[in-house]
């Protein structure tokens, strides 16, 4: 039987200390019908002489300037010919055999338009720190930012092309606004595997600009409450989805030590929906312990993951040997 082609983007600005790994965790997939496409922002630092030694095995690469990583994975977009599209920036990775699950989930369901998975987050030297596990998710909970782990999803391109892609306004939560546009055009299902591995390191975004997405948040609320698509539903819920805006830049920020500014986000999450705030004891000790000055933002940070990890159950995943 013909296997759907499956089209995998790769976004990458000046990551030679990743990229690597991420080729490979791409092109050792056991699925047999892969398109890779890498758009390389024009990086200097070495990132294109390691994206050309793979050259033969990709079905197309660019290092030339873009507008930001948004744009450059909508120019992936617009050369895609798989059934399935994915992207997969440069510095995460895809643990063996995620794709052809993806795929198989997509194919005995063809009602469904977007599948998402479990991720590993990993450090900067590849050793696994956390495991993040999700669960279904519907509407509702998006428009409340539950997040999902990006390089966990697989979409069908039909779907990526009916909503318009990635908006290229956003520069942090794009992702979170197509899984959006997504799950109000069709079902969106989740899949209890660990599909990805997720870098956290100093220079990724949601460090480097951890700031930006309460604000960024706030934009989709207001924009999604012009649309008609998603105007009447944010009308019924609209306390519990604020309250999950709040609650969600409330973590930033507490995470990143911030802790007056997220009790302020935390206590009007808990004033709109008190069910919202519910399992938030971790944040809130982090946010109780920044308020005494005896935490600084990195050991907010290294303090929230050991909450995490404890928090949640270890899984048997099978990663790349170099992983540990």
């Amino acid at each position: 039987m013909l296997q759907p082609l499956v089209s995998v983007i790769t976004p990458s600005y000046n990551q030679a200390a990743y990229v690597e790994q991420t080729l490979l965790s791409v092109l050792n997939q056991d699925y047999p019908a892969i398109e890779y496409i890498v758009i390389d922002g024009a990086s200097t630092d070495g990132s294109a002489d390691i994206i050309r030694r793979y050259a033969d095995r990709l079905s197309y690469w660019v290092s030339e300037p873009d507008r930001g990583q948004s744009h450059a994975i909508n120019k992936g977009f617009a050369r895609a010919r798989g059934e399935i599209v994915a992207w997969m920036n440069s510095d995460d990775l895809y643990t063996p055999g995620a794709v052809a699950e993806a795929v198989a989930l997509l194919t005995s369901r063809p009602d469904v338009g977007m599948v998402y998975g479990n991720c590993l987050r990993i450090d900067a030297d590849s050793a696994i720190t956390s495991w993040h596990q999700s669960r279904q998710h519907d509407l509702i909970d998006l428009l409340s930012f539950s997040i999902l782990s990006q390089p966990a999803v697989f979409l069908r391109r039909e779907l990526v092309e009916r909503v318009g892609g990635l908006d290229e306004s956003l520069h942090m939560l794009f992702d979170h606004l197509l899984w959006l546009r997504a799950a109000a055009q069709v079902p969106i299902l989740y899949h209890d595997r660990y599909w990805a591995c997720a870098r956290e390191h100093a220079e990724a975004k949601n460090f480097a600009r951890w700031q930006h997405y309460g604000d960024e948040a706030t934009l989709i609320l207001n924009m999604l409450d012009r649309d008609p698509a998603f105007t009447e539903i944010i009308a019924a819920h609209c306390q519990r989805i604020w309250a999950g805006r709040a609650r969600f830049a409330g973590t930033y920020l507490a995470v990143h030590g911030e802790a007056r500014a997220a009790l302020r986000e935390f206590t009007t999450a808990y004033r709109l929906h008190p069910k919202t705030m519910s399992g938030s004891g971790p944040l809130l000790a982090m946010v109780a312990l920044g308020g005494t000055g005896l935490l600084r933002s990195g050991d907010s940070f290294r303090l929230f993951q050991r909450l995490r990890r404890r928090a949640m159950r270890r899984p048997e995943v099978a990663v790349w040997p170099e992983l540990h």
